[in-house]
């Protein structure tokens, strides 16, 4: 049916609306927008090395793009609870990795010290509210801890779990994460299908395995990052190689497996891996990026058992959609694509958890969004 017979009235509205106020009338201008920090990987020759501030505007837009931090493939970076310092992993070809802290000062990030990340390809760095440090070392498969001073500056490393001392033939720690008002350490293993679990121990501290010392996904799954819960109770891992989220229970200091669900279209037949993934503030969604299908699958949350429902999946927009991140009003989501080098902007109802597409923003190689 046509619509035109809606059109005249409406003409004569925006009519009215715009003869209403004169021209000279000041316009308010917008809220400011929101700042975040971006973790590259180096582009010789394309873009300077180092970590870069963006603005996240009201609309959805993102701008700026300064670089405000220098460091060499700074994938991964962290604030403290106080977010008067960062840290950033550092990779470096061919040999053992560093951590860097930076001071934040306004709109840049000064350098204070650099440490050995305690191996080969470090990826993830996480900080505890006071102030420990862990790295976890993808090609070494291990996991290091440290210690951030109140003055900003790294520690020697006080402790270095080699998952191949531990019995792993090929292990490849991928993420950190601390729980149980940080007494505890989960580490994310791609190369034993694990997630190892440490006590942090002693002062100034050590990481004591657990008892079990870890909990296994399915055979070939390669676990990669993961989501705590609100709750404190459920645990959500993504797996990489066979594009599942698997639920973990704690109970007590134990982790059983409760579940997994793909993170794919069941008419889907390319190839897919997934990468980050996030809970809602709330609890009730939880989202998982896949590279390849290059999408964000939103699920519902059973907030009985904590079973998961997907709702959609939401195309980014770009290729090989990497790290991503919620804004603080969880308003929006902001997707990492590493291999098309633009940062893309999905509104999401907080209602639904469902997301739309906004922007689009071009970006040195985007491979972690820090708000």
């Amino acid at each position: 049916m046509s619509n035109t017979h809606y059109l005249f009235p409406l003409l004569f509205l925006v009519a009215c609306a715009s003869q209403s106020t004169p021209e000279s009338e000041p316009v308010n201008p917008e809220e400011p927008g929101t700042t975040f920090l971006l973790g590259t990987y180096d582009d010789e020759g394309v873009h300077e090395p180092g970590i870069y501030r963006f603005t996240l505007e009201k609309d959805g837009t993102i701008t700026d793009g300064s670089r405000v931090g220098e460091a060499n493939n700074p994938s991964f970076i962290a604030y403290d609870s106080d977010r008067s310092h960062l840290v950033s992993v550092e990779q470096l070809n061919g040999e053992a990795g560093r951590v860097v802290s930076f001071s934040v000062e306004g709109d840049s990030l000064q350098p204070i010290n650099r440490q050995t990340a305690g191996g080969e390809g470090p990826c993830h760095i996480n900080v505890s509210e006071d102030g420990y440090v862990t790295v976890a070392n993808y090609t070494a498969g291990s996991l290091e801890l440290l210690q951030l001073n109140p003055d900003g500056r790294l520690s020697d490393p006080l402790d270095l779990q080699d998952h191949r001392q531990r019995g792993a033939e090929e292990p490849h720690a991928h993420s950190s994460y601390f729980i149980n008002g940080d007494k505890e350490v989960l580490a994310v293993d791609l190369g034993t299908d694990e997630v190892w679990h440490y006590r942090i121990d002693g002062e100034p501290g050590d990481l004591i395995p657990a008892d079990p010392p870890s909990v296994a996904m399915e055979d070939g799954a390669g676990p990669r990052h993961l989501s705590l819960h609100p709750n404190g109770e459920w645990i959500y891992v993504i797996n990489e190689l066979n594009s599942t989220v698997t639920q973990i229970s704690r109970v007590g200091e134990e982790l059983q497996v409760v579940d997994s669900w793909s993170t794919l279209p069941d008419d889907f037949t390319g190839e897919s891996y997934c990468a980050d993934i996030h809970t809602s503030s709330d609890g009730r969604f939880v989202y998982g990026s896949n590279r390849g299908h290059n999408s964000i699958v939103v699920f519902e949350v059973d907030q009985e058992s904590g079973a998961l429902t997907p709702l959609e999946y939401e195309s980014v927009a770009g290729d090989w959609p990497r790290n991503f991140a919620l804004s603080p009003e969880e308003d929006f989501l902001l997707v990492a694509n590493q291999r098309s080098k633009n940062i893309t902007t999905l509104s999401r109802s907080k209602e639904t958890g469902m997301l739309d597409y906004v922007a689009s923003t071009t970006a040195p190689i985007p491979v972690c969004i820090l708000f």
